[in-house]
């Protein structure tokens, strides 16, 4: 397993890995604007073999406080780590950056999305604490979600 980043230039590999997940990456202009952005963001990918399997990309708001913009692993490497590999990683590089706090949007609990409650248990369990619901930030349909980080060194 190759770990690469920040800058990445592997825009079809990544949309690949989205196109894995239509539960989550279901939406033709999103998935385009995500795919995109794995060029213009801070963007950390793990490769086996030449191919991406999974990918993070970030965004800053403010020196202090960044958001996971986009984070993707193919249908056919969840469940092994890859995930939580790549938090980690973004993570360690958002504290040498001088990042203090770190947030994320997913959909909130109101939706009855099994993938999302997924998503949220994820976060969840990597220490990200809700913090807001933003009930047409996105769609009706897809109340938003923020949940936040206090990100320390190790």
């Amino acid at each position: 397993m190759e770990l690469l980043g920040p800058q990445l230039r592997l825009e079809s590999q990544c949309e690949a890995v989205m196109r894995s997940l239509p539960q989550w990456f279901g939406i033709e202009e999103a998935l385009r604007m995500y795919v995109a952005d794995t060029v213009r963001l801070p963007t950390f990918a793990l490769s086996e073999g030449g191919t991406v399997v999974a990918f993070i990309s970030l965004m800053q708001h403010f020196r202090e406080s960044w958001e996971i913009h986009c984070v993707a692993v193919h249908s056919n490497a969840r469940s092994r780590g890859h995930g939580t590999a790549l938090l980690n990683h973004a993570e360690q590089w958002l504290v040498e950056q001088g990042v203090k706090y770190l947030q994320v949007k997913t959909v909130a609990h109101t939706s009855k999305s099994l993938a999302y409650a997924e998503t949220r248990e994820f976060y969840l369990a990597k220490g990200f604490t809700p913090l807001e619901i933003f009930p047409l930030l996105w769609a009706p349909q897809n109340p938003a979600l923020q949940l936040i980080k206090v990100l320390h060194a190790s």
